[in-house]
């Protein structure tokens, strides 16, 4: 079995590694896009050729699964990749866990690239699935680029302009951006009270269901190999300063605690729906 992951840069290490955590023996086929990233500042033409073009490939290559671990990507152009691929192969996209951390009945703040912020589908998320509770949406900008080029000092610039912007009252914090997990440690630096939540291990078990693998089968571990804008080749370096980057690197077995402390907080059937 093989499932692919489309992203620009490192927002799908999160999910690709609960993917190898759930489905040790499953080819991981990771497909970055360097040539064209950063994707939320392009158009949604561009997003969508660039996604299409590598699901292309993925298929190709044998994908049974194709995984768009990205909530940018996913506000714009999900609905071609599946008009593209589906029924034939499944493909999942990425909802921020909005439903989980409202269910604390707290005010939640939602952190997410300055595109996802403004989009109609983030917004019709909170008004859908915050069940009254306030939601309070933070742009981030800059700090998914930080992530991906791994730069700490601009990362932590970017979490302390986030802080800035969080209100007091938001005990949860939603991780809009898939990048954003890779730094949750830095995030929870700043905000030792609060508790974080992703959607990564969502995405990662409904990718499994719809192409109808449980998770936990065993057998020899499975390949994990990249490709660059179309081009065979290696993760980034960047990707070595994180310890899910350096586990898919090796195609070795991903550490049990390589995204805490954020909460990977299943979804419910409603929000389940909006991944398929």
């Amino acid at each position: 079995m093989t499932v692919a992951l489309i992203d620009s840069g490192l927002g799908l290490l999160p999910t690709a590694g609960w993917l190898r955590r759930l489905a040790p023996s499953a080819d991981l086929l990771l497909l970055l896009d360097p040539d064209g990233m950063p994707w939320g500042s392009k158009s949604a033409q561009f997003v969508t050729e660039r996604l299409l073009a590598a699901g292309e490939i993925a298929v190709e290559r044998g994908a049974q699964g194709l995984v768009v671990p990205c909530n940018t990507a996913t506000v714009t152009a999900i609905d071609a990749l599946r008009a593209n691929f589906e029924p034939g192969i499944p493909v999942v996209g990425t909802v921020p866990a909005i439903k989980p951390a409202a269910g604390a009945g707290a005010p939640v703040a939602v952190w997410a690239t300055v595109r996802t912020t403004e989009s109609d589908y983030q917004k019709r998320l909170i008004a859908e699935h915050a069940g009254g509770v306030p939601v309070f949406p933070v742009a981030c900008p800059g700090l998914a680029e930080a992530v991906d080029r791994g730069d700490t000092v601009a990362t932590d610039r970017a979490i302390a302009a986030a802080i800035e912007q969080t209100p007091r009252a938001c005990s949860s914090i939603v991780l809009g951006c898939t990048h954003y997990p890779l730094v949750a440690e830095q995030i929870m630096r700043g905000l030792p009270a609060a508790t974080l939540y992703d959607s990564a291990e969502a995405v990662a078990r409904q990718t499994l269901r719809r192409i109808g693998t449980h998770p936990g089968e065993s057998g020899e571990p499975g390949r994990v190999d990249v490709i660059l804008s179309g081009r065979p080749g290696a993760l980034p370096p960047a990707a070595s300063r994180y310890p899910v980057g350096r586990a898919l690197a090796t195609a070795a077995a991903v550490p049990p605690d390589f995204l805490t402390p954020a909460v990977s907080a299943p979804h419910s059937r409603s929000d389940t729906l909006l991944l398929e």
